[in-house]
């Protein structure tokens, strides 16, 4: 049965960590002749996100994410439920094949609702700790993706599959000079690059402000990305080595063009969520990570210990963290050890989920799980 001319919802909101790869999966399915609209959150990060994709259709839904915090509770409660009644109004408009979930607060109403007119789901876990979105609407997705070696019981063996985490099409490694040379920086000298995140990381910021000193004496530049609002405008530092040459150091809010910053990283200092994992892992960049101790279920602890087993990095845990200026001078100039790095992530990074995932998607939305979907929708 021909595949061709089906129509996808893909919920993917709310972080650069959701949004990417859902990007990366409307890409894939645009490309072989589908229709896909993004289900988006109303936060600036995804308006500024999508800016870079035009060609892309994307919706912003009704959503809130979850806290205990009286006021913030209501404000969560109303969210969701506007979202719900919007997405029950919008899957009976548009019909969708399938609708796929990466996570976050913006996939329960689509999610409730593809339940409610019996859509096949699908959901993607990037995280090595299953999040509140699967765990609650796993039992009821056709399929469920997990990182390998991640169990989810809750959901039948059958129904679910390894898959790591798909990446952009444009995400793809430069020369180091020639990615340094289009961001402006100076391309002779050993660069690291910190990242916190799409929305930053103080903790990061302060330890990149302090380093900046001690590795330029030592002939290291520092790129800092500090995240919207925290920095007003790109501002260079320029300190002199120890041997008498000069360093040009960088803060900056925000960059759209990830791909060339990672091109021109020799290390990376980051948090360790799931999307960031990805994008070292295709770029090549040996990382230290700083998992943010606060993240629900530890998730970023376990991703980073992961990540460290497979020999792509290794770990400062935040409380520790006054000793990453050492580590990282004891890493950025030794090349055996970060070459042994960039093999490893090479490895990790062998598999590209996509093809998989697009596959997958395909079969289920020509199976009888969609003809009852579209029989109960033209009932709707």
């Amino acid at each position: 049965m021909s595949t061709a001319n089906r129509h996808y919802l893909i919920a993917c909101g709310g972080t650069g960590g959701h949004l990417a790869p859902g990007v990366a999966l409307a890409e894939g399915l645009a490309a072989r002749g589908h229709g896909v609209q993004l289900l988006v959150s109303r936060k600036a990060i995804d308006t500024k996100f999508l800016e870079k994709y035009p060609g892309l259709d994307a919706i912003a839904v009704p959503a809130a994410p979850f806290t205990f915090a009286p006021v913030g509770f209501c404000r969560f409660v109303w969210q969701q439920a506007s979202g719900l009644w919007f997405c029950i109004g919008h899957v009976r408009r548009t019909r969708p094949d399938a609708i796929i979930g990466f996570g976050g607060f913006t996939t329960m109403g689509i999610m409730l609702a593809g339940i409610l007119l019996r859509v096949p789901l699908v959901l993607h876990e990037a995280n090595r700790v299953p999040g509140r979105a699967t765990r609650v609407f796993g039992p009821f997705a056709r399929r469920v993706w997990v990182p390998p070696g991640v169990e989810l019981p809750s959901v039948k063996v059958a129904r679910l599959r390894e898959c790591g985490l798909p990446v952009r099409a444009e995400f793809r490694r430069k020369l180091k000079a020639a990615a340094m040379v289009e961001l402006g920086f100076l391309p002779s000298q050993r660069t690291l690059v910190v990242l916190g995140g799409s929305q930053g990381a103080s903790a990061l910021n302060d330890w990149a402000a302090g380093a900046v000193k001690p590795l330029g004496a030592a002939g290291a530049q520092v790129i800092c990305i500090t995240g919207p609002g925290k920095t007003n405008d790109r501002v260079m530092t320029v300190l002199s080595a120890n041997d008498g040459s000069t360093v040009h150091s960088y803060r900056m809010p925000f960059c759209d063009r990830m791909a060339e910053l990672l091109s021109c990283a020799d290390l990376a200092v980051t948090r360790a969520g799931a999307g960031t994992i990805a994008e070292l892992a295709r770029i090549g960049v040996p990382s230290i990570l700083v998992p943010f101790p606060e993240a629900a279920d530890n998730h970023q602890i376990a991703n980073a210990r992961y990540l460290e087993q497979q020999g792509g990095g290794f770990v400062v845990e935040q409380p520790f963290i006054g000793g990453l200026t050492k580590e990282a001078l004891g890493v950025i100039f030794n090349e055996g050890l970060l070459s042994r790095f960039r093999a490893n992530l090479a490895r990790i990074d062998r598999t590209d989920p996509l093809e998989r995932m697009i596959e997958d998607v395909e079969a289920l939305g020509s199976g009888p799980a969609a003809k009852k979907a579209s029989a109960a929708l033209q009932l709707a």
